[in-house]
């Protein structure tokens, strides 16, 4: 069998198909992103024998993981937190993200600010203020969309320093 037809070539294609896929997840909401980037480069690092990319730089890469996954549901929350919002529209923002996962790509974005709008109304009674909390948190999960791309990318920063230096 030629060498480019081998199992450790079929899985350097998938840790490179992961952190490829994981970078595109970073832009659109559908994909997975930070996990498949990790999961990637665990794997690469696994089958470099951990050479390059040892435990202490997984670590690290582990922890931008776990940032990116606290920052990508308390995001839109912390928005409507900055506009004031009643714990109801808090709650409301984080219980909408979650029920927007199983809508798909409107339920992800519609989600939180529906979420955190109807808690506030709840809460308070007022129509105006209700809009206000839910486009702050519409504002705070674009900010967290720009703050995972910017945690993606700096995964691969970290990763291609541990490999090359």
């Amino acid at each position: 069998m030629p060498d480019f037809l081998s199992a450790e070539t079929a899985w350097w294609v998938l840790a490179w198909v992961l952190m490829i896929s994981g970078l595109l997840g970073t832009l659109l909401p559908f994909l997975p992103s930070t996990p498949f980037i990790f999961g990637g480069m665990l794997l690469a690092a696994y089958l470099d024998q951990f050479a390059r990319v040892g435990y202490g730089w997984l670590t690290v890469l582990g922890l931008l993981l776990i940032l990116s996954m606290v920052l990508d549901y308390i995001a839109g929350a912390m928005g409507a937190k900055k506009a004031g919002a009643s714990p109801a529209a808090v709650w409301g923002a984080l219980i909408g993200g979650i029920l927007g996962i199983f809508a798909g790509l409107p339920g992800l974005l519609l989600g939180p600010f529906v979420g955190a709008a109807i808690g506030e109304f709840w809460a308070r009674q007022d129509v105006l203020q209700a809009g206000k909390v839910g486009i702050a948190t519409l504002i705070g999960m674009l900010i967290g969309a720009v703050a995972k791309i910017a945690i993606g990318l700096s995964m691969f920063a970290v990763f291609a320093f541990a490999w090359w230096v």
